[in-house]
């Protein structure tokens, strides 16, 4: 039962997330997002540890001590700021990378859709702000690309989808 709910969650997601990318100019862009998730490392470890309202890789993680799905999937997924780390030449240490505008704007877009998802009739515009709180992604974020997102956060909860989506549409670095 879990592989048709997994489906299920995963294929809703894809298509909030798409609709909103519409909505805020990078519509092709929504139209490949999330498609990892389909694959057999994904899919399967989704349909394992699925719980319908979190994400299975939290569970997976809590089971295994990490999440060899997610591994897999940030890997793979530009949305992700995780995908953005390197090694700083100036360092040498791993270091977050300023995200190009396009794959902040997808990862606004999987914020509001995945907090739609697991909140469902719950869901309000500050629940994608208070999750970003929560997991301290600022202080994991290149300094720019936290600020841009976080301040797009902020505008939700404060404004409202309609307005914020107006905004980033005709958002520019």
């Amino acid at each position: 039962m879990n592989f048709f709910k997994h489906l299920f969650t995963i294929t809703r997601h894809r298509h909030k997330v798409m609709n909103i990318c519409f909505k805020i100019g990078i519509g092709f862009q929504g139209l490949f997002h999330d498609l990892s998730k389909y694959s057999p490392s994904e899919f399967f470890s989704g349909v394992k540890y699925y719980q319908g309202n979190r994400s299975p890789n939290a569970k997976e993680r809590e089971v295994n001590g990490y999440s060899k799905a997610w591994l897999h999937h940030k890997g793979r997924n530009k949305h992700h700021f995780e995908y953005w780390v390197d090694i700083s030449k100036e360092t040498g240490l791993y270091e977050p990378v300023e995200m190009p505008l396009k794959y902040v704007k997808e990862m606004f877009a999987d914020r509001i859709a995945a907090c739609k998802i697991y909140k469902g009739k719950k869901y309000l515009d500050s629940d994608p702000l208070d999750y970003y709180i929560s997991k301290d992604s600022k202080l994991k974020m290149h300094p720019k690309t936290a600020s841009i997102i976080e301040s797009w956060l902020v505008m939700l909860k404060d404004k409202g989808e309609k307005e914020t989506f107006k905004y980033v549409k005709k958002f520019k670095e």
